[in-house]
Formats: structure tokens, sequence, C-alpha cells
């Protein structure tokens, strides 16, 4: 039987990187995709079941092109991981209508586009996970989250739109909030409990995507056991 594939948007040396190596080990075939692929190549060797591709989220084109050549290459896929992420941080007054925008487009309009195209064929199959990586700015405005908090309250009510429509056609969606400042891989402990571990965020969005269709989570905050909140 052939491996299942999951496809990573947004790869960085903490979180996307965190995602690859536990769905990895997970018996996974990986297609990394970010902007550049001056990380992610290098990733793909260290895993081998893998491969990298350029994908700009903010772009329906390059998202298009990149979905059209990992599933020519690799298969459907079974898991998508939203992780790509960004925004200004700028009050009201200071922030301009490009920079508003653009934390939109990559937040939002790419939860969007890259859930867009691995929907059919999972509900083909009955069966998928799409879990989206979102932030507790999604909850709340703060005078320097302008852009951010807006743009990830939209990706959060996407989101529980997706997860209503998908959930009965065997698709689960679900949104992981991070809450906290994230650490390097294994540096979070000496932190005491202040900072977050990459590796421990990938292994809950792991479990996410084995939980039992009698029991589906929606939205699961993650944060250190010092976080304020």
């Amino acid at each position: 039987m052939s491996k299942p594939v999951c496809a990573i948007v947004g790869i960085g040396p903490k979180n996307g990187a965190a995602f690859a190596r536990r769905f990895d080990r997970a018996g996974y075939r990986l297609a990394l995709l970010s902007r550049s692929k001056t990380l992610s190549g290098e990733l793909a060797k260290e895993l081998g079941d893998a491969r990298a591709y350029s994908c700009d989220a903010s772009e329906p084109a390059s998202v298009t092109a990149a979905f059209a050549q990992l599933q020519s290459d690799l298969g459907p896929v079974a898991t998508l991981i939203f992780n790509a992420g960004g925004g200004s941080w700028q009050t009201v007054e200071e922030i301009s209508a490009e920079e508003f925008e653009r934390g939109w487009r990559v937040n939002a309009l790419g939860t969007l586009l890259a859930s867009q195209q691995v929907i059919p064929a999972m509900k083909d199959k009955g069966a998928g996970n799409i879990v989206i990586v979102g932030a507790t700015a999604s909850l709340r405005g703060r005078p320097m989250t302008t852009g951010f908090a807006s743009a990830k309250a939209a990706q959060r009510s996407l989101a529980q739109s997706m997860a209503k429509h998908l959930g009965p056609q065997g698709i689960h969606v679900s949104l992981l909030i991070i809450d906290g400042q994230i650490d390097s891989p294994g540096a979070a402990a000496a932190a005491g409990g202040q900072r977050l571990d990459p590796e421990d965020i990938a292994e809950l969005a792991h479990y996410l995507t084995t939980q039992p269709r009698s029991a589906w989570s929606f939205e699961v905050d993650a944060r250190p056991s010092q976080e304020s909140w």
C-alpha cells in the first residue's frame, strides 16, 4: 500500500520543519511548499520521502501550479497543514492598504486556495484532514495587531465554515490556535514553561489527524504553561 501524502504549506525552521519531521515519522510522503526552497529543499533531502515546491500562498496561480505538480508527482493529498502566515504590526493609523491586504491574502485567501486544491480528492475518498495553524489574535484585536488580528479572524471564520460543510463528507477540518512565543526545537524546556516547543505543536497537529469521527475537535489552543491568557 502506498504512503498517504501530507502537504505542508509554510516551511520555516520551527513549526514548518517540526510538522514535516512528525508526519514523516508517521509514514507520510511529504510535499513541502514555501516561497523559497532554500530551507524546504534541504529538509526534503534530510527526510528522504519528501519533495519541495515553490509556492506563494497568496497568489492563486502559484498555488494552483504547485498543487497540480505535487499531486502529479505524489498523488492525492490525504492531509493538508496550512502553516503559512504573517502580518504587519501597526495601529489602524499606521498600516497601509497594501500591508492590510497582504496579511489577509496570506492567512485567509491562502487557506482558501490551498484547501480548494485538496478537497475534491478528499471528497471522492470520503476522508481527509485539513489542519489550519491560527493564532490567538483571531479572538481579540489589540492596538498593534490591526492587520494580523483581522487576517487571522477571517481565517478562523473560514475554517469554521469549512469544518461545518466538510465534516459530514468525512473531511476533518481543525484549527490549531497558537498562543505564545515559539522556541527552537528542544529549547523550550529550558524556558521553564514560558515558550512553546515546535515539536510539541507538531505532536498536537498529528493527534488532530488521528481523532475518531465520533469525537473530532475543531478548535484547539496550544500555549505554554506560563502564558498569561
